[in-house]
């Protein structure tokens, strides 16, 4: 050992990773699947060798063998200590004159070395060579950051001074090993195969990070249609990792004909099934607050069922019927079918605590009567405290106060980087579909934290949200690795499909049922057929169906905000004509069958202009973000430039006069969530969004659709020149 440099431990930090794919926990395969000719069931290396088999952290030779004695290889055992830590590959060229690029070790030798856990010999590796039994004790204690141990070991061969006794002395005082003998820890020896799979098998059981999944879902908004696939994924996934967690992050409810016929018990049937683990409130859980029955069916919702609700910023004391069912209290030992200001589980042998926030907006955007909100930033701050206090490391906010929605009032990236302490957000209420998760490492101030995982699915059961998260022994996040599966692309679960026959018979019968509205004359929706470049689509012209739409959005906005002026709905969102006759609850579905709601924004004339500039810019072509309008009108110029092609934007006032907008003036006005967003190019719209300027009124746009044609004594059957070109009449 007198030509070997002294090792120079390096504390490296795991770089967090986000990537589409999650690494997840491998299978064990049983040992009938893995034999290896050489280790025998009565071995007591055959479980281990077989399970990390199993994972593909290491493998066998040609012939079948272990080869259990054989010495380890220096590159053996840098491919299997990065395999088995799976970091990310380094992209830095090999810093070792040895180890050529495009080796079957190089990648994991590259990377072991940026990450600090080996180094070399004058610019070696020296793969072919046996390591040492003290190289590998070495090796170990910084891949894992073991703490060091001011024992006196047992060992005679293990010189005082010497770079690996601080690293033999960690292993010997974790309990890890135990010397070849009584007084022999053999530094010089070769590592034998069977030795150091074992090992390291220990090693990462003891001091390893903690692997927690979890699976979760948000604003399914009764969509069920596809609820057996749901099922079927989560099945899937629990069968990989029976001990993931599954949470919803609220707005079960409201969306579809299944909620307005079933008020939640059919979701919650499904919940039941799948074995949800806690759910927070959303705000349309309270929609119902302001009819005759009040909240009876949440309070039927949560009574029935099989998990825990968390919730630390509502107050539920003023209503009656909440009585019994909540909590102020984190409680280890949740009862199902109660609310609770957060709840501690154990997995995997460590407590993981969670807690529910929803958005003061649902004041503003629902019905929760008596149903108090608190300042959600207090109360989490409060969980928070009170989990550490219980020794709780690992905090998860169930939340549903939106990924970037309103910042002036709520939203998860606020709350990531002021809030010190919280480890993961599954998030909700705005809908943001965040195919990879968001890692906050940074606070209000830009001072570096402990990381924040951010993660979302969409809405209306569209994907089944899968994280992955490594947490070190301080219950910091390590690695965070996310993937939304597709909830149209799974197999149906055939047990979710007969629960849900009897509830999709009902609501077949419901959406053939007759609105009380019938029409003359068809509801038209043209579009262009192939090869046209011109003539009347609904992505390129007024038409009365549009009208008809955007009328009924300004008039329930104006119910939330009567500073509303104008509604605006994107032509590619008009999906489907309604026929002459009795309309049906489902042909109005078919016209607004994405599940959008209704939102308001705070714009300026100029910004309302360049918004019909985006809309305008493909005419007489087709666009999908076409804007129908509502208390006002467009006149535009077919014959300018694209971009300048708007004349003037006008508002209707109360006497149905027009008045052209002004540049530096603000209006409120409504859209769809998706174009509020800046959906089909709407960029301007997206700034408007990202500076918290937009409100989401969580109103379903076809049932908006449907009560405004309900309320119209007669439906309009003529254009009433809304959107207009001048270049036609000159």
């Amino acid at each position: 050992m007198g030509t070997q440099k002294r090792w120079r431990r390096v504390i490296a930090t795991v770089t967090i990773v986000a990537a589409l794919l999650g690494f997840g926990v491998a299978t064990s395969v049983s040992a009938d699947e893995i034999k290896f000719k050489d280790v025998p069931e009565t071995h007591m290396y055959y479980k281990t060798i077989n399970d990390l088999a199993g994972k593909n952290v290491i493998s066998g030779y040609p012939d079948g063998t272990f080869k259990l004695d054989k010495g380890l290889q220096r590159a053996e055992s840098a491919k299997i200590l990065a395999t088995m830590l799976k970091l990310n590959v380094s992209s830095e060229k090999t810093p070792f004159t040895d180890v050529a690029d495009g080796q079957w070790y190089t990648d994991a030798v590259k990377t072991l070395f940026k990450a600090g856990y080996i180094q070399g010999y004058d610019h070696k590796f020296e793969p072919d060579r046996e390591i040492t039994r003290a190289e590998y004790a070495q090796m170990l204690v910084n891949a894992y950051e073991i703490p060091k141990a001011d024992i006196q070991l047992p060992f005679t061969d293990v010189v005082k001074g010497e770079w690996y006794e601080p690293a033999v002395k960690a292993l010997y005082a974790s309990g890890l090993i135990t010397g070849i003998d009584e007084d022999s820890f053999a530094p010089n020896q070769s590592i034998k195969r069977g030795d150091a799979v074992w090992l390291l098998a220990k090693t990462d059981a003891k001091f390893g990070p903690y692997k927690l999944t979890i699976l979760h879902t948000n604003d399914t908004h009764a969509n069920l249609d596809n609820i057996a696939k749901r099922v079927s994924g989560v099945k899937a996934e629990k069968a990989k990792n029976p001990n993931a967690l599954l949470l919803d992050a609220g707005d079960v409810f409201q969306g579809t004909l299944y909620f307005n016929e079933f008020h939640g018990q059919a979701d919650l049937q499904f919940m039941n099934l799948m074995g949800y683990d806690a759910m927070t409130f959303g705000n349309h859980e309270f929609d119902l607050g302001a009819t005759p029955e009040g909240h009876q069916a949440l309070v039927d919702f949560i009574k029935g069922a099989q998990f825990p609700f968390v919730s630390s910023n509502i107050d539920f004391s003023g209503d009656e019927k909440f009585t019994g069912l909540f909590s102020d209290l984190i409680s280890s030992e949740p009862e199902k079918g109660k609310i609770y200001n957060g709840i501690v589980k154990e997995i995997n042998g460590e407590k993981v605590g969670i807690f529910g926030l929803t958005t003061a907006e649902t004041v503003d955007i629902s019905s929760p009567g008596a149903v108090k909100f608190e300042n959600y930033l207090a109360e989490a701050e409060k969980a928070v405290k009170a989990f550490e206090g219980m020794g709780v490391n690992k905090i998860i906010a169930l939340t549903h106060i939106g990924y970037d929605d309103n910042a002036n009032v709520d939203n998860d990236l606020t709350l990531a980087a002021k809030v010190d302490g919280i480890d993961v957000i599954v998030g909700g209420h705005s809908h943001t579909t965040l195919s990879t998760p968001v890692v906050i490492d940074k606070d209000e101030n830009g001072a570096i934290k402990d990381p924040t995982v951010i993660v979302q699915t969409g809405a209306n059961n569209t994907n089944l949200g899968v994280l992955d998260v490594k947490f070190s022994k301080n219950g910091v996040i390590k690695e965070a690795n996310g993937k939304l599966i597709p909830v149209a692309n799974l197999e149906p679960d055939k047990e979710a499909m007969e629960l849900l026959k009897p509830y999709a018979s009902k609501i077949k019968e419901v959406s053939e049922k007759e609105i009380g509205v019938t029409l003359e004359k068809a509801l038209e929706n043209p579009r262009l057929g192939e090869g046209q470049t011109s003539g009347i689509s609904v992505r390129n012209h007024e038409t009365i169906l549009g009208n008809i739409i955007t009328d009924g959005m300004l008039a329930k906005a104006k119910e939330y905000n009567p500073k509303t002026v104008m509604a605006l709905q994107n032509g590619g969102g008009i999906r489907a004509a309604i026929d002459a006759g009795p309309v049906t609850n489902g042909e109005v579905i078919k016209v607004l069958p994405f599940g959008n709601t209704l939102a308001v924004m705070d714009l300026t004339g100029a910004d309302l202009k360049a918004a019909f500039e985006i809309s305008l810019r493909s005419y007489p072509g087709e666009n999908g973000g076409f804007l129908h309008v509502s208390g006002g009108k467009v006149e535009f110029d077919s014959t300018k430039p694209v971009g300048q092609r708007v004349v003037n934007v006008y508002i209707k006032n109360a006497e149905g006069a027009f008045t052209p907008v002004v540049d530096n003036q603000t209006y409120t006005i409504a859209t769809n969530a998706f174009t509020a967003q800046g959906g089909d190019g709407f960029d301007v719209f997206a700034k408007i969004y990202k500076a918290g300027k937009v409100t989401d009124l969580g109103l379903s746009d076809w049932e908006n659709f449907r009560d405004h044609l309900v309320s119209l004594d007669k439906i309009p059957t003529e254009l009433e020149g809304r959107i207009v070109d001048i270049a036609a009449g000159k």
